[in-house]
């Protein structure tokens, strides 16, 4: 085994031809001039969907953002109206109803509608 591994590592690598072999042409080694365009439409065409990708991913978090900011005002504005109706009946709540459900248990009068 010793052997084998230092015949292999003394061995000198063949030299490389400059032609091809005999029966290979050169339309079979190389690509060419189809192999080059349908390469260069697959990255073009990746360039376009990668674009259009950011693009579409950018609009969707956009969307995002403003409904998130509209929700925001909302709620805003549902505690501002909460806030101004406490402010308009004097801060007095209406209390539970008495036992037998005829009116507000401390004695407050309802305020009229």
């Amino acid at each position: 085994m010793h052997s084998l591994l230092l015949s292999l590592a003394t061995t000198p690598s063949p030299l490389p031809t400059p032609t091809l072999r005999d029966g290979i042409s050169e339309d079979q080694v190389t690509p060419g001039l189809l192999g080059f365009i349908m390469t260069a439409f697959f990255v073009v065409a990746t360039a376009l969907l990668i674009v259009d990708m950011v693009r579409r991913i950018r609009r969707v978090r956009y969307r995002a953002q403003v409904e998130e900011e509209r929700l925001a005002a909302a709620a805003e504005a549902d505690i501002d109206a909460a806030d101004a109706q406490d402010g308009l009946d004097g801060g007095t709540r209406q209390g539970a109803p008495k036992a037998n459900g005829t009116g507000p248990a401390d004695g407050l009068s309802r305020p009229r509608e």
